[in-house]
């Protein structure tokens, strides 16, 4: 097993209870009374998440290529579900389990996807390189489930599928300029649906907001003008730990999409920084289990969830900062999120088999 890589994901996971802890007790006791209403959720979800981690990383991650079909219609089944859900500030991307939680079938969709292409790649091989199994058939599994996402106005969700997919169809030896061909009719199209679709304006607002926030700083604006008012008051060393003002019912929903706001304006540009350098180690070492894989599977499906987390990590970064449109994408470890935190320690576990299968190989 790669040690290195237990040892940063277990800081990761603690990390980022202590932070979404900080970020979220503010608003946990204005909503609920109860300060460690978020939190005690959360923890509950990571001794779950740890749990199925450990017991995955002993299993040989072999058994997933018999699951790889049955994972991708379940979260095609599940997806369609939650469109027929009450929606959840304002978006349906949730499955509500009265009394108990809510669970978002995007996060399993996500490793769907990563399972289903590192299937396909080991299966097909040198097959990857025609147009059939290479371009057209990844499309067209990964265009069924983006366009369920879309539905959900879960834009976030269906880049992040869409990039990581695209990385795994170039490794596993598809040709790019399919990809070439393919975006100069797929860009035209899409800026056509989003003009004709209903989901236009949703669309052009996040863009207007990310021009020029101040134009609605009390509407829309409001959230990343506080954002960058936290990072701002952060300076070098941060505030101090527990001490972020902007969580006080500035910025919303501290302990979700933007907590990585409230990290800098605790923790300063050290403490971001410390974080940063926490997740390139972690993708270092996800891509020297995937060059140290036995095989073409196993290769892909670290490449996959390494790519997933390192992706969604620069994205929700990217917008907690201003530099990209805010698409609603959380931080990975760090992000209030019971079922997504223990659907990214299970995708860890497998991270980790794939580690421990390739030692025992080599002995």
């Amino acid at each position: 097993m790669d040690t290195p890589l237990l040892i940063v994901t277990l800081v990761l996971v603690v990390f980022g209870l202590i932070m979404m802890f900080s970020a979220s007790y503010a608003n946990a006791w204005y909503m609920f009374g109860d300060s460690y209403y978020y939190i005690k959720r959360q923890l509950i979800f990571a001794v779950i998440g740890l749990m199925a981690m450990l017991v995955i990383s002993r299993i040989n991650y072999h058994v997933l290529h018999k699951l790889a079909w049955i994972f991708y219609v379940v979260s095609i089944v599940l997806l369609i579900v939650t469109l027929f859900m009450p929606p959840i500030n304002n978006s349906r991307r949730w499955i509500i389990i009265p009394g108990v939680t809510t669970f978002q079938p995007s996060e399993l969709a996500k490793f769907a996807i990563i399972l289903l292409f590192s299937h396909i790649a080991s299966v097909k091989n040198e097959k990857m390189k025609e147009f059939k199994y290479g371009f057209l058939q990844p499309i067209i599994l990964i265009g069924i489930i983006a366009a369920i996402m879309l539905q959900q106005t879960h834009l976030s969700g269906t880049i992040l599928i869409i990039l990581v997919g695209s990385v795994l169809m170039v490794i596993a030896g598809t040709k790019l300029r399919w990809f070439g061909i393919a975006g100069a009719i797929a860009v035209p199209l899409g800026v056509a649906f989003i003009f004709l679709s209903e989901k236009m304006e949703y669309a052009m607002s996040r863009i207007n907001m990310w021009i020029d926030p101040f134009q609605d700083r009390t509407g829309d604006g409001h959230q990343i003008i506080q954002s960058l008012l936290a990072i701002g008051s952060g300076g070098i060393m941060g505030l101090g730990l527990g001490n972020s003002r902007q969580k006080h019912l500035y910025v919303p929903e501290p302990q979700n999409d933007f907590i990585f706001s409230i990290i800098c304006e605790e923790l300063g540009f050290v403490g971001a920084l410390f974080i940063i350098i926490l997740f390139l180690f972690f993708i270092f070492r996800g891509f020297a289990v995937a060059m140290k894989a036995p095989d073409k599977f196993g290769a892909l499906l670290a490449i996959g969830i390494t790519c997933q987390i390192g992706i969604q990590t620069f994205m929700n970064i990217a917008v907690v900062s201003g530099t990209i449109p805010n698409t609603g994408i959380s931080l990975p470890f760090f992000s209030q999120g019971g079922t997504s935190l223990a659907m990214l320690l299970a995708e860890m576990g497998v991270l980790l088999s794939v580690s421990r299968f390739s030692s025992i190989k080599k002995l």
